[in-house]
């Protein structure tokens, strides 16, 4: 059997009717760029989010560093965040012209930890941006209390987790603006590069709308800005998906559980926690071996089984050949937990296409190997889960 690791033609099949009418629309409309398609989606989207505005843009990346220049926050600032995410989430600090300051993440839930945050707070720092990491949201409420004592501001990176929720919190309700990436294989993906930026603050909406297109709010009158814009056709496919997104985001949920339930038995890997009071929306079903020198053994044994395993992030972004532009990066405290989490990390097919039979097989295909090695499994979880618990109890 072959198990792809993403379902995009299934997904096109499955709404083709819908989504093959909004580009025709776009098409007979006549108008591609900052059209009607564009405004309407970016209407619903923010009503799905439940906040005042959405501003599309080119792709995620310019979404959080469009948010942070709104802000005002450029050289000579300091931005934490931490380093087990796509390179993206630093790059965009590093285009504002800020540095980027790392910190370790949580043990169980890969998410940025708030007790690290506070400890690399200085005069400088004037932004966090958490990652709401594989679908699942950071501690939003423990985040926001830091920010709030230290007069910060929050950019949720919510490229992998639309949709997800917080326990006793939603996305984008304890931010100044929450950012997203809209390219193929995420949750809610279009044929190609798009973002959006949502908020309820009126300033971040007009200065990002501003900055998107050429510094103009006004035909011919233009101040400092970019091309950033998120185009009709990909707003109006947008628009067709997004009214399906919560069935989707059950049905990851429900072939996570899948996973979940076959793997359990498992003592060579450890399976991804899902924080009480969250709706994990499983970007990514994420596994780890308990030891790195099994990691690329399993990914190779399910590679040559028909299973298009993945590797999400294999280098976290201080180890990467990119690190740091100039001289714009810090590391605060040991980075143990997200090192660990890169060398032990495999993604196994997620998608929401997915059927009963795939699963299984790939879950068959990991317990194969895990036979083979189970007698030499640690006690316990290993050591990409196995850190010092954080003050939010992770």
């Amino acid at each position: 059997m072959k198990v792809e690791f993403y379902g995009h033609v299934r997904q096109y099949h499955n709404t083709k009717a819908e989504i093959d009418a909004n580009i025709r629309t776009v098409l007979e409309s006549g108008q591609y760029v900052m059209g009607p398609m564009l405004k309407r989606f970016e209407g619903e989207f923010a009503r799905y989010h439940g906040v005042k505005h959405t501003v599309g843009v080119g792709n995620g990346t310019d979404a959080i560093w469009l948010s942070l220049m709104a802000l005002g926050i450029g050289p000579g600032d300091e931005v934490i965040t931490h380093p087990n995410t796509f390179f993206a989430t630093a790059e965009a600090i590093w285009i504002a012209g800020a540095t980027a300051v790392f910190v370790d993440c949580c043990p169980d839930t890969k998410c940025i930890c708030p007790e690290n945050i506070e400890a690399a707070i200085t005069p400088k720092t004037k932004a966090i941006v958490p990652v709401h990491l594989y679908g699942q949201c950071a501690d939003m409420i423990g985040i926001k209390k830091i920010a709030d004592k230290h007069n910060l501001r929050i950019i949720e990176d919510n490229a992998q987790g639309i949709g997800a929720q917080g326990n006793g919190f939603k996305i984008g309700e304890l931010s100044d603006a929450a950012t997203t990436s809209f390219i193929i294989q995420k949750n809610l993906g279009t044929f190609g590069d798009g973002g959006a930026i949502v908020t309820n603050n009126p300033d971040i909406d007009a200065q990002v709308r501003k900055l998107r297109n050429h510094g103009s709010s006004q035909r011919n009158v233009h101040s400092y800005g970019f091309n950033s814009r998120l185009d009709d056709l990909h707003a109006g496919i947008l628009s067709a998906k997004l009214k399906r997104i919560d069935a989707w985001n059950d049905l990851r949920r429900q072939w996570a559980a899948r996973y979940t339930a076959g793997l359990k038995p498992c003592k060579t890997i450890d399976l991804p926690v899902q924080m009480p009071g969250y709706r994990h929306v499983f970007h990514l079903y994420v596994i780890e071996t308990k030891k790195p020198e099994w990691r690329n053994g399993l990914l190779e044994h399910l590679v040559k089984a028909g299973v298009d395993a993945k590797t999400h992030y294999s280098i976290a972004i201080h180890k990467q050949a990119g690190y740091p532009w100039g001289k714009g990066a810090r590391v605060v405290g040991s980075l143990a937990n997200a090192e660990a989490n890169a060398a032990c990390c495999i993604s196994l097919p997620m998608y929401p296409e997915l059927t009963a039979e795939e699963v299984d097989y790939v879950v068959a295909q990991v317990k194969a190997w895990d036979a083979k090695f189970a007698s030499q499994a640690p006690d316990g979880k290993g050591i990409a889960q196995a850190g010092k618990k954080c003050c939010c109890g992770h």
